[in-house]
């Protein structure tokens, strides 16, 4: 039986936790992680989750996504998600999340990683994960519209794929002229 931290509006812990499941209660929060690799070329790799996964059943999704459960950090959580969706080993020591976006019970923490990486060689989580592959930003746009991927807010995806490359809120330096 798996648990989660509670935290609060400030993303504090609250030294409370619930069981994974149970419905968040009222003014409390809960954290999601989520990993987008990308190789040198700009794909994103993506993953197709299991037919018989409750939630988004067979459609496919960022790399890497999953709930931090109790005594996790956001950090250590999206390590332990890609280990056990991908068998792959990544360290985020030096890592913030590229953007967090509030949602009604919680966190989603996003990290935006290039990575060589040999689909050959992962290791997919077989509860979870059916199939992985590389995908570019207007394939995966045209996902969302075919249904075939899960339904994020394009603007969202956009901006994972703008994050890749360019880590300010700035398009430019601003020693920079115009």
């Amino acid at each position: 039986m798996e648990r989660i931290d509670l935290y609060t509006a400030d993303r504090e812990k609250t030294g409370l936790t619930i069981v994974r499941g149970q419905p968040i209660p009222e003014g409390f929060y809960m954290l999601v992680v989520h990993i987008c690799l990308f190789d040198e070329e700009g794909r994103m790799l993506i993953q197709q989750r299991q037919p018989f996964k409750k939630d988004w059943s067979d459609l496919w999704d960022v790399s890497v996504g999953g709930l931090a459960v109790a005594g996790d950090s956001s950090r250590s959580a999206a390590q332990r998600e890609t280990r056990e969706e991908l068998g792959l080993v990544i360290d985020l020591s030096h890592e913030r999340p590229a953007v967090t976006i509030h949602f009604p019970f919680g966190f989603d923490d996003y990290y935006v990683l290039t990575r060589k990486v040999d689909l050959a060689a992962l290791h997919l989580q077989y509860e979870e994960v059916q199939n992985v592959r590389w995908a570019d930003k207007s394939e995966i746009l045209r996902m969302i519209d075919d249904g075939a991927f899960i339904p994020y807010e394009k603007s969202l995806i956009e901006l994972l794929f703008s994050r890749r490359c360019n880590r300010s809120a700035h398009t430019r330096n601003h020693t920079e002229k115009p």
